[in-house]
């Protein structure tokens, strides 16, 4: 039973305080209070929300591990990018299916960044091999895609979020009914939250909560890809 908050207010203002100071030096010097109010309190929710996520289903990860874990690290990977910012400009929490080695994964996300908080549910960028057989699944039983996706309880609580290709993938008719849904590249929902909301005490169970609404979609992507729910 959670007796207080496990994400508190003081996450935010070390984010907040990285993001005007994205330097080694800086962080190297703060770095103490990164382990305290930041890498700390995530892996003591990741073991809290662990049981939440059972609930919805017994095949995804709740991992404490400080590395290798549900929580990202902090560390940019700078080697391709124009920006050479060491350190993400967010917190981010991944919940990924056990079948999968890395975030292209069916899975559950928590991001967390000062007034940009968000809740998501899918999979993001999948391999090829994946991506087709996510919208052949879609093609072969668009009645029950759009059922998912239509849904109250998902279009009332969340966004469809990713991108498009810019023609209609090789192998699907371009005149599909659910053509639109079939050039996604990543099949993604995303629901706002509040930094009041991840501060609350009982967050761990709202957050199952707010995830059990997309057990049907991420349940299908599941299905797509031969792995269990």
């Amino acid at each position: 039973m959670t007796t207080g908050p496990l994400l508190r207010p003081a996450l935010f203002r070390f984010v907040s305080e990285l993001n005007a100071n994205n330097n080694r030096d800086w962080f190297q010097t703060n770095k103490e209070r990164y382990i305290s109010d930041v890498k700390e309190p995530a892996l003591r929710f990741v073991v809290a929300f662990g049981q939440h996520l059972h609930r919805i289903s017994p095949h995804f990860m709740a991992d404490p591990r400080p590395s290798g874990g549900s929580l990202f690290r902090i560390y940019r990977d700078i080697r391709f990018s124009k920006d050479k910012s060491p350190y993400k400009d967010h917190v981010g929490l991944h919940f990924r299916h056990e079948a999968g080695k890395t975030a292209h994964t069916p899975g559950f996300y928590l991001h967390l960044q000062p007034r940009n908080c968000f809740a998501g549910a899918g999979i993001w960028r999948p391999d090829t091999e994946s991506a087709h057989r996510i919208r052949a699944a879609i093609a072969a039983d668009a009645k029950g895609w759009r059922k998912i996706t239509g849904a109250t309880a998902l279009r009332r609580h969340f966004e469809r979020h990713g991108e498009q290709l810019k023609r209609p993938p090789r192998g699907f008719a371009r005149d599909h009914p659910l053509v639109e849904e079939l050039m996604y590249k990543d099949w993604l929902v995303v629901a706002t939250l509040t930094q009041k909301q991840i501060t609350g005490r009982d967050f761990p169970a709202e957050l199952g909560r707010i995830f059990a609404r997309t057990g049907p979609f991420v349940e299908f992507l599941c299905r797509a890809l031969g792995q269990k729910f």
